[in-house]
């Protein structure tokens, strides 16, 4: 099902809202205990747990997923998990595969389709838990991530989770790759590739056996897609890759409560993409004018600012029948 919301922006510019929404980040690192998980190839990807006082096994828990050239200090995953633990859930911030307290631990590379090592996380939350209700949300890129692996789950889904929120996901992975390539669209693909190749460098200077990577200094998001991400990820090429790691490929088999949050003004995702699809009916839409890229800051300074925040824990909320904001369960 497909809805609007009603949401008032602070300003209408899709670039301001993306922009400001990332550069503004008065927010203190949420205090937690690292988890490792090991995966199947060896790799080792950390996750940041913060826990409630009081917090039972029995209790909630909320999973995210950062977006690209994210971590758990990523301002979004520091604001939200926040708010989950004041609601009284256990929030788990994953890092991808060598980002923020996993940085050096993996030798092969995070990217919009790795929804195996998002499960592998939640499956380990789920052996030492098992009583634990989970609901899995993910940001951007992590919103694929989020809603690719809900659908290769198919039936088994809420075995694992009690739902899943996605918000601003690239559902089809080449229409984004076609937008970065918009001139209005450089300030944010420079961004991008700038912090993209730090992390390139430094993991083939961590791991010696590794060879140099050898990529030309001028790239396009998608040279570094088709040079880089798809021979590490092992495909054939950037078309197959965005084609194999489109959530729109799976979303029809999802069968889950899920929420997926869209503007129609973001910069860098074509939130058409996925009104093609036919929606299976725990499958809910939700779309604004405005809000640019994970921006959606509310004129209400005081209540709701973080518009996409209070949103993203009225929702949680509702799928764990937790209070809002009560440290505590209905």
């Amino acid at each position: 099902m497909y809805f609007h919301m009603d949401f008032k922006p602070l300003i209408k510019s899709a670039y301001y809202q993306t922009v400001i929404g990332t550069a503004i980040d008065f927010e203190l690192e949420l205090s937690s205990r690292t988890h490792y998980v090991k995966l199947a190839d060896g790799d080792i990807i950390a996750a940041e747990i913060s826990t409630p006082k009081g917090w039972k096994k029995t209790d909630s828990t909320v999973v995210l997923v950062h977006g690209l050239c994210g971590s758990h200090r990523s301002h979004y995953m520091k604001r939200i998990g926040r708010r989950m633990v004041r609601c009284g859930a256990r929030a788990v911030r994953i890092n991808l595969r060598g980002c923020g307290t996993g940085r050096g631990l993996a030798r092969g590379i995070y990217h919009s389709g790795c929804s195996l090592d998002v499960e592998a996380v939640v499956r380990d939350l789920k052996r030492l838990t098992p009583e634990s209700r989970i609901v899995l949300g993910g940001f951007s890129l992590g919103a694929n991530v989020v809603l690719k692996l809900a659908g290769e789950l198919r039936d088994e889904g809420e075995k694992l989770l009690a739902g899943t929120i996605a918000v601003s996901p690239p559902v089809d992975l080449l229409s984004s790759a076609r937008l970065f390539m918009r001139k209005e669209n450089q300030v944010y693909a420079r961004y991008f590739l700038r912090l993209l190749m730090h992390d390139v460098n430094f993991i083939h200077s961590h791991f010696s056996d590794l060879p140099p990577h050898n990529l030309p200094p001028f790239l396009t998001l998608n040279d570094f897609d088709e040079l880089y991400v798809a021979p590490r990820a092992h495909f054939s090429s950037a078309l197959e890759y965005y084609h194999r790691c489109s959530a729109k490929n799976v979303i029809p088999n999802i069968d889950v409560a899920t929420k997926i949050l869209f503007a129609k003004d973001d910069p860098i995702i074509c939130e058409s993409s996925i009104d093609v699809l036919r929606l299976p009916p725990k499958v809910h839409v939700y779309k604004t004018e405005h809000g640019g890229h994970i921006g959606f800051l509310g004129r209400d300074f005081f209540k709701k600012f973080r518009w996409m925040d209070h949103v993203f824990e009225m929702w949680a909320c509702e799928m764990l029948g937790l209070v809002k904001g009560n440290n505590s369960e209905r």
